[in-house]
């Protein structure tokens, strides 16, 4: 049997096999064998998946996990249509001790890899694989799979299995008339420790907003801080965009693609209208964030380019680098989120909207306490218990002489 099937995991590196590239197909992502040619079952799954409604970013997440589930198979020597759940479960427990290979080595962050932030408080990235990053790639393989089952490809039972709900079966009152639905967690899906948002402080905020270096840096961080949109929701804003009458800047949602105004801080608009000033005339259909960069074959003109995710990391990797801190973009989101419910002035209903969630159990994370916040105060509580209390003042009832009544109550008089 495939369970009996002892491997050595820790001695498993994946090798360099195949890429995944982008394409000028309909298919912005493709995962290429060693000879150049498309991994056909992957090129199938993604061109369904795309057809479904998901976005060129998911294609792309899809696409390398596929990615690494080709090259552990291609080390353990075993078809992609010829596994079953022990493929997947030492796939897990592989990916749960390894380290991550990168495209090279770290330099400065060596040191600081998995620790603490003695500023943010918040955790570095870390050279291991996360328990949300094993989560996703599992979804990913459960979902591969039964797109090919269902086409009448691959193995016969999905090999990314679910665990039966204690105490019944799965689907025990089934409407016929309706479809099944999945239920039970995936067998192989690790904890996913509990984490709360944090609100950046709003010294730090000040700390990082002095370390920008241009007035485009300060414009999206601000409006980023104010509308609580993600980074991509930012990057793929147009000129047309911005309403400056009613300060409003539209955003495409992640996922759904939907449209959607957002209020704006007056600050943020007016550090768009520095950049757009610097930046020149504004089309309505161009990106409103771009970089300059060098052109490949002079190496001296520089060439205005839309500004990308990685070219933004980079600009808070600096500030970071100079501050001392992992701030992210993310961040700001959770910081704009966690100022709106502590305001009062807006319901979780507002900020649901606000930030785009299709639930409203989604939101409700936010009314958790801030650990800045708790901080801030049992500070404030240790201060003023370190000042003496005043000693009361005696005084004598009216109509009586203090002197007297001090000799009376044994005291000393005045």
């Amino acid at each position: 049997m495939s369970f009996e099937v002892h491997r050595d995991l820790r001695s498993i590196q994946l090798p360099q096999w195949g890429r995944v590239v982008p394409t000028d197909d309909v298919i912005p992502f493709m995962v290429l064998d060693p000879q150049g040619q498309p991994v056909q079952p992957i090129r199938w799954f993604l061109r369904d998946f795309l057809a479904r409604g998901h976005s060129a970013g998911s294609v792309r997440s899809y696409a390398f996990d596929l990615h690494r589930w080709w090259r552990f198979l291609h080390v353990i020597d075993t078809r992609w249509d010829k596994v079953t759940s022990a493929e997947v479960r030492d796939f897990v427990l592989w990916m749960g001790q390894a380290e991550k290979q990168r495209r090279t080595p770290r330099t400065t962050s060596a040191a600081t890899a998995g620790q603490v932030n003695a500023v943010t408080r918040k955790q570095n990235l870390g050279d291991r694989y996360s328990a949300r990053t094993i989560r996703h790639s599992n979804a990913v393989l459960r979902c591969f799979y039964e797109f090919v089952i269902d086409a009448g490809e691959g193995p016969l039972v999905n090999p990314v299995r679910r665990d039966r709900v204690r105490g019944r079966r799965a689907n025990a009152h089934h409407n016929p008339l309706e479809s099944f639905r999945a239920e039970g967690r995936l067998r192989y899906n690790p904890k996913l420790p509990k984490q709360r948002p944090r609100a950046m402080p709003d010294e730090r905020w000040n700390d990082l907003f002095a370390a920008m270096r241009s007035n485009r840096d300060r414009a999206i961080i601000a409006l980023g801080v104010s509308t609580a949109a993600r980074a991509s929701e930012l990057l793929g804003m147009r000129g047309a965009d911005l309403d400056w009458g009613d300060q409003l800047a539209q955003v495409r949602r992640k996922g759904s693609g939907m449209q959607q105004w957002l209020p704006a801080s007056a600050e943020s608009f007016v550090w768009l209208r520095l950049y757009l000033e610097e930046l020149g005339p504004l089309r309505p259909d161009d990106p409103v964030w771009w970089t300059l960069r060098r052109r490949e074959r002079s190496g001296e003109v520089l060439e205005r380019w839309p500004l990308t995710y990685d070219a933004l990391r980079a600009v808070l990797r600096r500030a970071n680098t100079l501050l001392g801190t992992n701030w992210t973009m993310h961040d700001l989101r959770h910081t704009a989120a966690l100022r709106m419910v502590r305001s009062q002035k807006l319901s979780l209903r507002d900020v649901q909207v606000i930030l785009g969630h299709a639930h409203l159990t989604t939101t409700q994370i936010y009314l958790v306490e801030d650990d800045h916040e708790v901080l801030r105060r049992v500070h404030q509580y240790l201060a003023d218990r370190k000042e003496p209390a005043p000693e009361p003042v005696e005084q004598a009832a009216v109509g009586y002489d203090a002197d007297d009544l001090a000799v009376l109550l044994g005291g000393v008089p005045r």
